[in-house]
């Protein structure tokens, strides 16, 4: 990926997808601080806007209009997005924790994590609540119970909180589930002796508004327990209830308090006036899980949206050497309060009002807000010179990342034929196969090479992945995997940010390649344009190597995973794919496949690893060495989320025309068809078995995870593809590679 010509110096990192933050990443992508890189840390590659909840919950909105994608935003920003978790900070080291992937360094940070209303000291909430944030686990469960109910389950719903919140909840669902059932028994649980409790001005409304919606509300109730019944209370009584949310206040991430930041008495993470952490020179936070010491204020989303411009500009002035500026909220603020179905009431400075023409006016509000991330600002492309040089192709489109960036088949063939056979008598095999063949001594090595050019900004992620993308090849000649050499290619930065880019690409490419059974052996590290990562690996063989030329006709063709990978790539560069389908893609590209090949080494005639040339690329090549034909069902092919429809959009990767050109595919039409040409990064196995194996050989696949499907088979006849359009397409919807 190209960067700015400026050296990269100083790393910026925001910890979590709140509203400020998404707001951050929106300014920053229009105007950028040259020398910086940015990173957002978040569990999730989507953020909710939770002002629209109660919408999602009453059923006015889909779950789509309230997320931000982070993927989208994150590539518009120019900046890395890492989905994981953060559990620790040291704000004096400039080290902060992320779970499952170690250490990561910065210069300057920004919290920004919300808050959470989980409710972990109340007997059985883990196994049988809904804590209402964060909002994705709550949605599907919400989403869930919704199901449930129009399959004929009884419409019973409790909400824990009588505060706003937990009215509109309440509200919202007896609202859906009237929709839904016709009719619905939903209760609002308040420990206080009254209703919303904080806000005595729209008490009165809101009591009401509960009593036309047929809520039931129970004041001065403490809850014990929760139950696959429902909810019991301290005096005995259970409310039944077949979902049961909580809704009970505001709650800090403990580790915030956990890594020693100055906090409140309850968790939230104590700032200045010029939202810097309290004795911090280079640590921020916004939004709900901050407090602003200056000028305390209300858990309200309306202030992370003021305090964006500010938290920008503070942030920009600390890593440039400048001065920062003070945030100073507005006292009071208009508060829309939904009521179920599409009315609303609003209160500012002590009056209260409501009707449809106040929810009307949330929903443009709100609608507003989250068109600045559905709609982001097209950047101008580098103008084209006016005068260049004649070109046997107009194509002007990004260069693809990862195994879309290859050189053409077609190129590549004739090169290769150009070298002529091999002469040493110790290389057994020449180009061709995925992996060379050499004697050493009394045994076999294999030996590959392997480079990928930059597809996603989280390193750690594309080094894991680039390395697994190497082994593909090893693994496919039934090799076992045993020293590697790294080759990186960073753009240009300062030493520090050289030596935390590197330990993030080597400590994950080598926890791929030691839990593979290879070591890292040395390499090689430069500087560049752009990143790229590859790998030099060799192999031990203990038996002979699977070839693509023992092929046999009437074999069956198995596949160990999807397609689609490169137009998924191609459309996330350009800003097109949806967050969630990226996401889940780079999830499963991270899953080894050595156990899917030792299961398929032993039944085998034939076997590769399908990458840059398309699945229509390597099965055509395994066609030529065995001289075999090729039927393919297409119904048969599986395909990642989102890819089809990419492809029908008229989405493609660089490489795609010349795969086409290179291995032709006769019969069928359409997306799926397409996709038989996009080049793929860390793909599949491809492997022809003989058919009365076929079914036990998925079988045992699928048990270890693998989405593996026998696609077609191999026919007499020419190198040739063929296949029949089918009527069951599979899409591949997991968000791993599971059957």
């Amino acid at each position: 990926m190209m960067h700015s010509p400026i050296p990269l110096s100083r790393d910026l990192v925001l910890i979590g997808g709140g509203h400020a933050h998404a707001l951050v990443l929106r300014m920053w992508g229009m105007d950028p601080l040259p020398g910086a890189r940015l990173t957002v840390i978040d569990p999730n590659p989507v953020a909710p806007y939770t002002g629209m909840l109660p919408g999602l919950v009453a059923g006015h909105y889909r779950r789509a209009e309230l997320e931000i994608d982070l993927v989208r935003l994150a590539r518009f920003a120019g900046a890395r997005l890492i989905v994981g978790a953060v559990t620790a900070i040291d704000a004096e080291a400039g080290r902060l924790t992320v779970a499952g992937r170690g250490d990561l360094g910065f210069d300057v940070a920004s919290v920004d994590v919300g808050i959470h209303s989980a409710m972990p000291d109340l007997p059985g909430f883990a196994e049988h609540g809904a804590a209402a944030k964060p909002l994705g686990p709550f949605a599907e469960a919400w989403e869930g119970f919704v199901q449930q109910v129009a399959e004929g389950a009884a419409p019973r719903a409790a909400v824990i909180g009588g505060g706003i919140a937990g009215i509109e909840l309440a509200l919202a669902m007896a609202f859906r589930l009237r929709q839904v059932a016709g009719h619905a028994e939903v209760t609002l649980i308040e420990r206080a002796a009254t209703l919303a409790p904080d806000t005595p001005v729209v008490r009165a409304r809101l009591a009401r508004a509960c009593g036309a919606a047929g809520v039931r509300v129970l004041t001065g109730a403490e809850v014990t327990e929760l139950t696959g019944g429902g909810v019991v209370l301290r005096d005995g009584r259970t409310i039944a209830a077949g979902f049961v949310a909580g809704a009970a206040g505001a709650r800090a991430h403990g580790w915030l308090a956990q890594s020693g930041l100055p906090v409140t008495a309850e968790g939230f993470l104590r700032v200045g006036a010029d939202l810097r952490v309290e004795g911090q020179e280079a640590l921020f936070a916004a939004g709900d899980c901050a407090h602003l010491t200056h000028a305390p204020r209300p858990r309200a989303g309306v202030f992370a949206v003021r305090a964006a411009p500010v938290l920008r500009d503070n942030l920009r002035a600390v890593l440039s050497g400048g001065r920062t500026r003070a945030f100073h909220p507005q006292r009071d603020y208009l508060k829309l309060i939904s009521l179920g179905g599409k009315s609303a009431l609003g209160e500012k400075l002590g009056v209260a009002i409501g009707g449809p023409v106040l929810w009307r006016l949330k929903d443009r509000i709100d609608r507003k807000f989250m068109a600045k991330f559905h709609d982001l600002p097209a950047m101008p492309a580098p103008a084209m010179p006016r005068l260049r040089a004649l070109a046997d192709t107009a194509e002007t489109a990004p260069l693809c990342g990862g195994c879309g960036a290859k050189v053409s088949p077609g190129v590549l063939a004739s090169v290769l034929s150009a070298q002529g056979p091999v002469r040493r008598a110790d290389v057994l095999s020449g180009p061709g196969d995925d992996a060379a063949v050499i004697a050493v001594g009394g045994a076999r090595q294999v030996l590959t090479t392997d480079h990928l050019r930059g597809f996603t900004e989280d390193w750690g992620v594309m080094a894991r992945i680039a390395a697994l993308h190497a082994l593909g090849d090893i693994w496919a000649m039934g090799a076992a995997p045993q020293a590697a050499l790294v080759s990186v290619t960073l753009p240009r930065m300062s030493e520090t940010l050289q030596a935390r880019s590197m330990a993030e690409i080597m400590a994950h490419a080598g926890a791929a390649l030691r839990a593979a059974g290879a070591e890292i052996v040395g390499g090689h590290s430069t500087m560049g344009a752009e990143t790229s990562i590859g790998l030099t690996l060799t192999g031990l063989l203990t038996r002979d190597p699977i070839t693509i030329g023992g092929a046999r006709t009437g074999d069956a063709l198995i596949l160990t995973r999807p397609i689609g990978a490169g137009v998924l790539l191609a459309a996330e560069m350009r800003g097109l794919a949806e967050g969630r389908d990226i996401a889940a893609l780079l999830g499963i590209l991270q899953v080894p496949q050595g156990d899917a090949a030792e299961i398929l080494a032993g039944p085998a005639h034939a076997m590769t690893d399908v990458t840059g040339f398309g699945l229509a690329g390597h099965l055509m090549a395994m066609c030529r060495a065995s001289g075999v034909a090729a039927r393919l069902d297409l119904a048969a092919v599986p395909t990642y989320r989102g890819a089809e429809a990419l492809a029908a959009a008229g989405v493609r990767s660089t490489i795609l025309e010349a795969n086409r050109a290179a291995a032709p595919v006769a019969g069928g039409s359409g997306p799926r068809h397409e996709l038989l040409h996009d080049p793929q990064t860390a793909g599949g196995l491809l492997a022809a078995v003989a058919p009365g194996q076929a079914e036990a050989i998925l079988a045992r696949l699928r048990a270890a995870g693998h989405r593996a499907a026998c696609i077609g088979a191999l026919t007499e006849g020419p190198a040739t593809i063929t296949c029949t359009p089918g009527a069951n397409q599979e899409t591949f919807h997991e968000s791993g590679n599971r059957p």
